[in-house]
């Protein structure tokens, strides 16, 4: 396969020059601008994003960096990131860093060697370490569904205290009283604590009783978690008559945790999902659940990049979109009615 290399010795002119006929072809002579695209002919030479960028220190090439891919809501995310990196003529480079800082440093690291000209980092928090070692690579960056309040990031989320406090505000007004929260890891301060507070603070406002020790039980986001934390609440709590899960993948584990002990859903509890990843409609009873607009939040974190590499970066540091609550059939009210 030939190289830039050998269109430039066929046409006799520098490797800039070659770069110079592919992305700025007015800027060199007619004569060396023919040479250059008859050795490409000859050679059937096809640039690639490096060599297209010699000139403008551009690749066209951004990096995704995901905590786990195998996640139904980083698959709705990345549909979003890569529909809008395609409108701009970038071409993505995915990795799945398992929550693992030596392999997210190794990730970065592998990126910069390949040139990328910026990335999107998503959902973890922003520790100082890590906001070294951005600083360190030097390459624009972009938060997904995370945010940091310490450092000047560009980010693009939904407002997870708000999701939290109109989640348990919903199970109030459909007549519930007895509800618990089925949380995200009490360490993590994007998802985790923020919706959290945001529940409780919702219980306060209604001044209802609210004994976070039987009510609330954490999880890791997945269906296992769930059954197990529903497991653990009806072992402590059985009179409660409503949940909210902080993802629709450990709502959906306390549905099958409360099927296999007999209680209905949502006749006798009724359960309150987050996300509404596609699984969502795929359960039975379908799940309700509180709505991230999870392809957008990808798809306009690509597009900040964008206004960050064109140097007039985003309108907004801290973009917030909005959730909503989608009705299925895992809600009851007290008169009877599924929400």
């Amino acid at each position: 396969m030939a190289t830039i290399k050998d269109v430039a010795k066929l046409a006799g002119v520098s490797i800039s020059t070659i770069s110079r006929v592919l992305n700025a072809p007015d800027k060199v002579s007619k004569d060396k601008r023919e040479r250059v695209l008859r050795a490409i002919e000859q050679l059937k030479y096809h640039p690639n994003a490096l060599a297209r960028g010699l000139i403008h220190k551009k690749t066209k090439t951004l990096g995704i960096l995901i905590p786990d891919i195998s996640n139904y809501y980083y698959a709705e995310m990345f549909r979003g990131m890569e529909d809008a990196a395609q409108e701009f003529g970038h071409n993505i480079i995915i990795c799945n860093t398992d929550k693992d800082k030596q392999r997210m440093i190794s990730a970065l690291r592998s990126m910069k060697e390949k040139q990328i000209d910026g990335f999107v980092f998503t959902s973890e928090p922003v520790y100082p370490d890590y906001y070294d070692i951005f600083n360190q690579l030097g390459l624009p960056v972009v938060l997904a569904s995370t945010q940091s309040l310490e450092y000047a990031i560009p980010s693009v989320k939904i407002d997870d205290e708000q999701a939290g406090f109109d989640a348990a505000q919903y199970l109030i007004d459909c007549g519930h009283r007895r509800i618990a929260m089925i949380s995200g890891p009490h360490l993590d301060p994007i998802a985790g604590m923020s919706r959290l507070q945001g529940f409780m603070r919702a219980m306060r406002t209604n001044e209802l009783d609210f004994d976070s020790a039987r009510c609330v039980e954490f999880g890791n986001y997945r269906y296992d978690d769930g059954y197990a934390a529903m497991e653990r609440l009806w072992d402590k709590n059985p009179e409660l008559t409503a949940v909210f899960a902080a993802s629709d993948e450990m709502a959906l584990g306390a549905i099958y945790f409360l099927y296999r002990s007999g209680v209905r859903v949502p006749d006798e509890v009724s359960i309150l999902g987050m996300d509404n990843t596609r699984i969502a409609c795929m359960s039975l009873p379908r799940l309700t659940t509180v709505a991230q607009p999870i392809y957008e939040i990808g798809y306009k974190a690509v597009r900040t990049l964008q206004e960050v590499l064109d140097g007039a970066g985003p309108a907004t540091l801290r973009t917030y979109l909005s959730h909503q609550i989608v009705a299925r059939d895992t809600v009851k009210n007290v008169n009877g009615e599924i929400f």
